[in-house]
């Protein structure tokens, strides 16, 4: 594997460094405050191809690899976790779950506008009695005359208030455990699906997070996605592949904790220097370092491979472990650096230290990644 990135992906950080510290900078405080997702930047995202970034160009994508959307996403994150948690959520999952299962018809229907950012995309898996354990699925999918009608409540949806499109999971064979769970895609604005309360989060607050509720939401046949009774298994494969983007996340976020306490420590002066001068601060930073870039090479490694159609259940469950609890270390150590300082809103620091929890949660835990990992290792049944 070279290390060495190409001159196309340098500029690709470049230009998505900069669109983020001019458009985004300036406005996280704002965002977080009113807990809103600004939808007047879903076009500037769209613009430079951020809402479809692994798809085909057919169907409206910037046709780029994973270890490009990890790039794209460790920068949007270096500036605002929340909104890069937004774009995973779209890319990642529901964008991701459409384009890998549904059929070309279903593409060109639903995959294209989300790649072209006229709407936000939501995916709905995680239910009040079906988290960790997403197999314990009790939304419904019966079958009626003119096609499915779905009844049940989706809970922690990323986007789930502001999407148009949503891909949801349902039983449509109790009888068949986790071979009878199916896939469905709907739009806002059908009868039955509502959006219900909205999440008031510790931290992420930019990002939508609500639950969906399907009330005799009835769809036709061709809304079904992928193989019938296969939209679990489907939905792991999916998360397979999005956890590289969370590792992604994670790594931004805290490279932007690391930055943020390193320009304190140069400014900040106690006892008659700056606190960068003592050797514990500076430990602590090269710890930081370290970590980052240790979580970082996972986490492109994870990409490397995907980008070369390999399978990356045991390499995506690391990555995403180490990054996302790297970020957490990284980002206390950053309010520490900062003091008191560290505590209030008017240093990135406090974000930063409320955003990163939700790395170790979404997308599995970190409890999922360790049972993932070793039971790779330890080849034992799922």
């Amino acid at each position: 594997m070279d290390l060495r990135p190409t001159d196309e992906q340098r500029l690709l950080r470049q230009t998505v460094r900069e669109f983020a510290e001019a458009e985004m900078a300036p406005h996280t405080l704002e965002w977080d405050e009113a807990q809103r997702f600004p939808l007047d930047l879903l076009p500037k995202l769209a613009g430079l191809g951020l809402m479809g970034i692994q798809f085909p160009e057919r169907y409206g994508g910037a046709a780029m690899g994973a270890v490009e959307y990890c790039i794209c996403i460790e920068e949007l994150a270096r500036v605002d976790p929340s909104i890069a948690l937004s774009v995973v959520a779209h890319n990642g999952l529901a964008a991701a779950h459409l384009y890998r299962f549904g059929s070309e018809a279903q593409r060109v229907r639903y995959l294209t506008p989300l790649a072209q950012g006229r709407h936000l995309g939501g995916w709905g898996l995680t239910e009040p009695q079906a988290g960790s354990d997403a197999g314990s699925t009790r939304t419904a999918a019966t079958r009626v005359a003119d096609g499915w009608q779905l009844n049940g409540t989706k809970t922690f949806t990323t986007n789930g208030t502001l999407a148009g499109t949503f891909v949801v999971m349902a039983v449509t064979d109790p009888g068949r455990g986790h071979h009878g769970i199916s896939a469905f895609v709907l739009e806002r604005g059908t009868p039955g699906l509502a959006s219900g309360r909205k999440e008031n989060k510790l931290g992420m607050r930019a990002s939508d997070t609500a639950e969906l509720l399907l009330t005799d939401c009835v769809v036709p046949d061709d809304q079904r996605l992928g193989a019938l009774g296969e939209g679990f298994i489907g939905a792991l494969r999916v998360l397979d592949a999005g956890r590289i983007g969370i590792a992604a996340l994670a790594v931004g976020l805290a490279q932007g904790a690391y930055e943020a306490a390193r320009r304190h420590a140069v400014v900040r002066e106690q006892f008659g220097q700056a606190i960068a001068g003592f050797q514990a601060i500076q430990f602590k930073l090269a710890d930081m370092a370290t970590q980052i870039e240790a979580a970082r090479w996972l986490t492109y490694r994870a990409a490397y491979l995907q980008d070369r159609g390999r399978a990356t259940t045991r390499e995506s469950a690391m990555a995403k472990l180490f990054s996302s609890e790297t970020a957490v270390r990284v980002a206390e150590e950053g309010v520490q650096i900062h003091g008191g300082y560290g505590f209030v809103k008017d240093y990135p620091a406090e974000k930063f230290f409320r955003d990163v929890k939700l790395t170790t949660i979404g997308e599995g835990t970190s409890e999922i990644q360790r049972l993932v990992i070793a039971r790779e290792y330890l080849d034992v049944p799922a």
